[in-house]
């Protein structure tokens, strides 16, 4: 899993970027499209008082590690700013062209199928840092 790419970047490159960068570019709440190892993902992310949420809206391919080595990052950086849950939000629900690998992968880490306000449908999952699904 250590050697998985986000974008190019290693989890330690990422958790070294400036602060502002990764506000601005990273914890946005904005669509961003990005390759996790072989995997392209449409995600956005933000901080909501003391909670990291991960959006993901579309995840095609991958399968070596790119949902655990985004899962590892997203822990190390919830846990570097005293963040306590990290929020998961995958919509692969109702998707034209299912992935069962992915859903299967997701039901086997804890998540469910639950109905969000403002968001809708999708796998959902609220742990607390250091205990999250990797």
């Amino acid at each position: 899993m250590s050697n998985i790419l986000l974008e190019g970047y290693t989890t330690d490159e990422i958790l070294n970027l400036p602060a502002e960068l990764m506000q601005s570019i990273i914890l946005s709440d904005e669509a961003l499209v990005f390759k996790a190892g072989s995997a392209n993902m449409l995600g956005r992310f933000c901080v909501s008082g003391d909670t990291l949420i991960l959006e993901l809206a579309h995840v095609d391919g991958g399968g070596e590690g790119a949902l655990p080595a985004l899962a590892s990052l997203a822990n190390r950086y919830a846990q570097r700013e005293g963040l306590q849950f990290l929020e998961w939000r995958v919509h692969a629900v109702h998707c034209a062209r299912p992935n069962l690998k992915l859903r299967r992968v997701l039901e086997r880490r804890g998540f469910v199928i639950r109905e969000l306000t403002d968001v809708g449908e999708c796998f959902w999952l609220r742990s607390a840092v250091n205990a999250c699904p990797t």
